[in-house]
């Protein structure tokens, strides 16, 4: 294996470790914030750490495909990839009001196997082994979120939709990233997330400077580290390492939750928890052998990143 290589994965390996730990900081947020008023903060700070990322690396992002409307994309792209992100953060956000960190980053991740479902309605290839991987992943969530009166827990439930929403974003950034400067979309997203969050805080929320000041931790953590830094070692790290690679070190962020959470928040998941992950977690893996063959349609060849 190539140097370069093994750099990369390490890369990726550290931005998967920094998005995992982020669910601890989200969870301890909402000890002082509402989750409008901490998704505010958060997408705001993480907004202004893009800024230095856009200029010293925006040149080297630029659109490989040309476009008659590249603007269109741009800010059409960004208003509607901006939605999808303002719905699964609020989805994950509120549902850390009801269960874990860790549970909540594994239930996240399975957006992984949502993206190649719902590819299927944009005609793109998928593999045998999607379909495996998310039979074992419905186990695991039956194993970890079910309960004796079959009944799935209100948190877990939110984060599921989340990881939906998330998956939907996925797609959407895939197909956009092509077109138009990756990191100048990022920077629309957010922008867009962070102003409804705040439009929804203000209306539900008591949206205060002291407690902004208290969860200020939290909110570096979660606007700095896991927007600014982890994305543009994101960047760095895809742009070396095999896709194949990529997929699989980035799942293992669900992992970090759990240990984040067990670790800083002294949460357990018990056996039976244990045993959803491990097959959740399985499912993810499996899954993800097919992400070559993902962003391939029926009738072109035309790749697309995320």
């Amino acid at each position: 294996m190539r140097t370069s290589t093994l750099k990369a994965d390490g890369l990726l390996l550290f931005t998967a470790a920094i998005w995992g730990l982020a669910f601890v900081a989200q969870r301890l947020g909402l000890e002082h914030l509402g989750p409008y008023s901490f998704n505010f903060a958060r997408f705001l700070l993480g907004a202004l750490s893009l800024v230095p990322v856009l200029w010293l690396f925006g040149k080297r992002m630029e659109p490989r495909i040309s476009t008659e409307r590249p603007l269109a994309y741009l800010y059409g792209g960004g208003l509607a990839a901006g939605l999808l992100l303002f719905i699964g953060s609020s989805f994950q956000q509120v549902g850390l009001l009801y269960t874990t960190a860790g549970k909540a980053g594994f239930i996240t991740g399975l957006y992984l196997i949502f993206v190649p479902i719902l590819g299927l309605l944009w005609k793109m290839k998928t593999h045998g082994n999607t379909w495996l991987g998310a039979l074992l992943a419905v186990g695991g969530l039956y194993l970890l979120s079910v309960t004796e009166e079959f009944t799935i827990m209100y948190g877990d439930l939110l984060e599921l939709i989340g990881a939906v929403f998330w998956a939907g974003h996925v797609l959407l950034i895939g197909w956009l990233s092509p077109k138009v400067n990756v990191l100048k979309l990022s920077l629309v997203q957010i922008v867009v997330c962070m102003l409804l969050s705040l439009a929804v805080a203000l209306v539900r929320e008591d949206l205060n400077w002291a407690g902004i000041q208290a969860a200020w931790q939290p909110i570096a953590y979660a606007g700095i580290l896991s927007v600014g830094v982890a994305y543009t070692l994101q960047i760095i790290g895809q742009r070396e390492a095999p896709a194949s690679h990529a997929a699989i070190i980035l799942s293992l962020e669900a992992v970090f939750a759990v240990l984040g959470g067990w670790l800083l928040l002294s949460e357990e998941l018990g056996l039976r928890g244990t045993l959803g992950c491990s097959l959740m977690l399985a499912g993810m893996l499996l899954s993800q052998f097919s992400l070559p063959l993902l962003f391939k349609r029926k009738k072109s060849a035309e790749p697309a990143t995320t």
